[in-house]
């Protein structure tokens, strides 16, 4: 009955840290893709987002 609860708990304890490594990678590869911009583009692209609700 212990050995069967340990394993359990080992169960859990290992599906934690692999789902903490996964979201880890996926963080990181998310940062590597993101694009480099001096301040003037970066201002350029800020003031195109924004939509007023002027345009029709």
């Amino acid at each position: 009955m212990a050995g069967a609860e340990a394993g359990v708990v080992l169960l859990v304890f290992a599906v934690g840290i692999g789902a903490s490594l996964l979201l880890y990678a996926l963080v990181r590869a998310e940062h590597d893709e993101r694009e480099v911009m001096d301040r003037e583009a970066a201002e350029r692209t800020a003031r195109r987002d924004v939509d007023d609700g002027d345009r029709r």
